[in-house]
């Protein structure tokens, strides 16, 4: 594949207009900017710096450095080898002087996903005489859509993930019931077995939390540490995995309770949960039927407004959700309007989870998670069939 292979150039000068900006003004050193190199199709290099000039009106023109050219094979335009830190100063003033440029900034940090280019890097352009805009915007329709392959593998290992975690939750109660220990490291063993036998890939362990440390949304169970179930345990399980490296990935939560009935307080937690998550695909879909925007922020919004309701607001402790693209969390619009404030429109092609969650310290936590694609006829929950009901084990 060459750089920029099947780039839509007429999307972009569509784009650009609207901003309005001169050019796309791609830059990466080492990986830092995942957008970059995959807008640009270029990988296995960045050892050294590389700016990309996308304009609005004529060719393509790459800034490569003299011993990484070879990544550069098929570019379709000019590159312009440069070796010395003079040359690439004098070659960048002479490329973008004068223009409005748009590059992966985001004004105050709003969304750090987006807020991929070094703050040094966007002096150094603004003293070529450039004005820096963010390309928000460029990024959601160039960076962060799902091509029909990567929508289909994502398919097949979200419904793989949520058979796996369903039997998993299942074991673990069997187990309990029959007085063989079950803890928290041995259930995330037992996901990673299941994944190898699906043919899945992940990049780390599940998150495995049994009663409190469900209550924290990051824990990470170790051995010698990690908790053993015991009956009136709420258990927490959050896994994702593609089916191959660098795919889309699914990211599901799913929760159970090892006993026949559940406290009061775990089912108005659970029932507040689900209803936050099913208010988010809710606004979707009618924003969908209506052909009306929606940002993320509106649809975070909509999933805290009914924790909040239901007295919960103050355990609500982080985003609705996070951008899907090859990055698990990527680079394109997220559910967020409380880490951050994500007014990103979110547009066809673009996928994202919807997880809210309700934690209670020292006591139990819950989160539900599913996928949403935005597809050309709505809005798609994966998986199929999403958890309706906390599950007995």
């Amino acid at each position: 594949m060459t750089p920029l292979e099947g780039f839509d150039f007429a999307a972009l000068r569509e784009l650009l207009g609207s901003l309005p900006a001169d050019a796309w003004l791609l830059y990466d050193f080492r990986g830092i900017n995942p957008a970059a190199t995959r807008v640009l199709g270029i990988h296995g290099m960045g050892t050294r710096r590389f700016f990309v000039l996308l304009p609005r009106d004529g060719q393509p023109v790459a800034l490569a450095h003299r011993i990484e050219l070879a990544a550069f094979d098929g570019f379709p335009g000019e590159v312009r080898p440069y070796a010395a830190w003079t040359e690439l100063n004098d070659n960048l003033h002479a490329l973008v002087g004068g223009k409005t440029v748009a590059m992966e900034v985001s004004p105050k940090d709003a969304v750090p996903y987006l807020d991929r280019v070094p703050y040094g890097v966007v002096q150094l352009v603004e003293a070529s005489g450039a004005r820096v805009v963010s390309s928000g915007v460029l990024v959601s329709r160039f960076a962060a859509r799902w091509s029909p392959t990567e929508l289909a593998g994502h398919r097949r290992a979200a419904e793989a993930i949520a058979e796996i975690a369903l039997s998993t939750l299942r074991w673990a109660g069997a187990e309990l019931a029959r007085g063989v220990a079950v803890r928290e490291v041995g259930m995330q063993s037992r996901v990673m077995d299941a994944f190898t036998r699906a043919g899945l890939v992940t990049d780390h362990p599940p998150i495995a939390g049994f009663q409190a440390n469900a209550a924290n949304p990051h824990y990470e169970p170790r051995a010698g540490s990690d908790r053993s179930l015991a009956a009136g345990d709420v258990l927490l399980l959050d896994l994702w995995a593609g089916v191959s490296p660098g795919s889309v990935f699914a990211d599901q939560t799913w929760m159970a309770f090892a006993g026949r009935e559940p406290s009061r307080d775990v089912v108005r937690v659970w029932e507040a949960v689900r209803g936050a998550r099913d208010a988010a695909v809710a606004l979707l879909r009618d924003r969908w039927k209506k052909k009306a925007t929606v940002t993320g922020a509106a649809v975070d919004d909509a999933a805290r407004r009914v924790i909040r309701s239901a007295g919960f607001g103050e355990y609500f402790v982080h985003r609705t959700g996070h951008s899907i693209d090859r990055d698990l969390h990527g680079s394109g619009p997220h559910i967020d309007n409380f880490e951050t404030q994500d007014e990103r429109t979110l547009i066809p092609g673009v996928g994202f989870s919807i997880e809210p969650g309700v934690y209670l310290p020292e006591r139990f936590g819950i989160r539900s998670e599913i996928n949403v694609y935005l597809g050309e006829s709505g809005p798609e929950v994966t998986p199929r069939q999403p958890q309706q009901e906390l599950l007995l084990v």
